[in-house]
Parts: structure tokens; C-alpha cells; sequence
């Protein structure tokens, strides 16, 4: 940087800074939603579908977690929708509500634990039994 008398080097580095700062911004203003995980929202690999005859209880397997979502067969109006997974020796999480596509995520911890889904879409609803042994 080439100071001037008067301190114009100083004021262009400024300047510079600020427009580099702003440009930023606005590109953050402007960019796309972040993408999400195939599962929705569950990092990992899909290890086991549960079919029923609303929808299914998709489980995924990441290195140290396990996570489960309860998907409708037909996405549509909002309807009542349930999840839960328990680790084996562990409490269950889970998450329920009123949901047009599908209930979940829902994670836990689960180094060499088996698991435990339970699902509901609507009416119908199914359980995995102990999974990922």
C-alpha cells in the first residue's frame, strides 16, 4: 500500500475492505437453501426400510449413529405422523405431530447398539424390532 500525503492509500485500502465485506453480505443474502442429506435430513447410509401400508420407516447408519424417519407413501395434506428410535439400553427419542411428508429426523447415538423403530403415518403404523446388531 502506497500511503499519499494526505492518507489516500489508506482510505483506498479501506474502501476496498468495505466493498469486499458488502459483496459478501449480499451473496449470502442470495444463496440457495442448503442442500440436504438423501434421507432428508439423516446423514448416513440407508440400512433398512420398513414398508407398512401407509408408508415406511426408513432407518440410516452413520459411524456412530442411527437415525429414523417415518415417511407417508403420498405426501399431501397434514395428517398425524410418529417416530421413535431406542438404542438398546437407552431412552427412546422421538418425534410426532401433525406433517405432509414425513415425521423425523430422529438420531441417536448407537456404537454397536441395536436399535428399536416404531413409525406411524395416518392410520397404519410399524415397528422394526431390534435392528443393526
Amino acid at each position: 500500500m502506497v500511503k499519499g500525503r494526505n492518507g489516500r492509500g489508506r482510505r483506498a485500502a479501506s474502501l476496498g475492505a468495505l466493498t469486499a465485506a458488502l459483496w459478501l453480505c449480499v451473496g449470502g443474502l442470495f444463496a440457495g437453501a442448503p442442500v440436504q442429506a438423501a434421507g432428508g435430513g439423516c446423514a448416513g447410509r440407508l440400512a433398512r426400510t420398513v414398508p407398512f401400508e401407509a408408508g415406511e420407516l426408513r432407518v440410516y447408519k452413520s459411524r456412530n449413529q442411527a437415525c429414523a424417519m417415518a415417511v407417508a407413501r403420498t405426501p399431501g395434506d397434514r395428517r398425524r405422523m410418529a417416530v421413535s428410535i431406542q438404542p438398546r439400553g437407552g431412552a427412546p427419542v422421538g418425534n410426532a405431530g401433525l406433517f405432509t411428508r414425513y415425521a423425523g429426523p430422529v438420531t441417536v447415538g448407537a456404537i454397536n447398539r441395536c436399535v428399536y423403530v416404531k413409525g406411524d403415518v395416518g392410520a397404519g403404523s410399524a415397528e422394526s424390532g431390534w435392528i443393526l446388531c
